[in-house]
């Protein structure tokens, strides 16, 4: 057995128990090649986690390699995380910063809502996701999300801003397909929601500011 290391100063000594952790697939590029932006993604997770607070079930749609899924997890009593693609979800199955996650599901919400055994969610949120859903198909994934959740249920969904896109890289740009500005974005979601909260980001800064100057936007939306 490997003898546990000592740090000089003892309250550091079990920061070598977590030398294991992994970033994942998709922080690990971004850690790499613009390591100020992991900052910003964590920061979208954290505005969710804390609208999201105390609710009990929590799913997420697209988590990709759910890096930053942990902040919400920390927050609500269970949290679900789910992508369409079965190679996301093995690596986190493979992780071991898996034992956070109450379930790690492969599922398509083009094709229908999330069903579980437990019945829908409390609340249930997408980040970085609708961007690449074709316009087509989007009423039909804004309703699959809010039927994924309770009556009475929390649905959250942040894009990136149409006007956002002059800046973004080139490997983002392929994938984004269906950009919104703010406007167009909340008008969306008032056919499918009674209310919809439009809130601005800029950077790792949530606000309620003018939408056009805006590089990320969150809707909070309530049946």
């Amino acid at each position: 057995m490997t003898a546990k290391k000592q740090a000089k100063e003892q309250q550091y000594s079990g920061n070598f128990d977590f030398d294991k952790t992994e970033l994942g697939w998709m922080t690990n590029q971004v850690w790499h090649e613009d390591p100020k932006r992991v900052v910003f993604v964590l920061s979208r997770y954290k505005f969710v986690a804390k609208m999201l607070a105390g609710k009990a079930r929590v799913a997420e749609v697209g988590c990709g390699d759910a890096f930053g899924s942990r902040v919400v997890a920390s927050e609500v009593g269970a949290l679900t995380v789910t992508d369409f693609d079965p190679l996301f979800i093995e690596s986190i199955e493979n992780s071991p910063n898996k034992r956070w996650h109450e379930q790690a599901l492969v599922h398509d919400i083009t094709r229908g809502p999330l069903a579980v055994e437990q019945g829908p969610f409390d609340a249930l949120y997408c980040l970085d996701v609708f961007e690449h859903i074709e316009p087509e198909k989007e009423h039909r994934i804004v309703e699959n999300l809010k039927q994924s959740t309770h009556d009475d249920g929390v649905v959250i969904i942040g894009i990136p801003s149409l006007e956002s896109q002059q800046y973004a890289s080139e490997q983002s740009k392929i994938g984004h397909i269906n950009c919104k500005s703010g406007n167009d974005f909340k008008a969306l979601l008032q056919q499918h929601f009674r209310h919809v909260f439009l809130f601005s980001m800029n950077d790792e800064v949530v606000h309620t500011g003018f939408y056009p100057m805006a590089h990320y936007l969150f809707a909070v939306c309530a049946k």
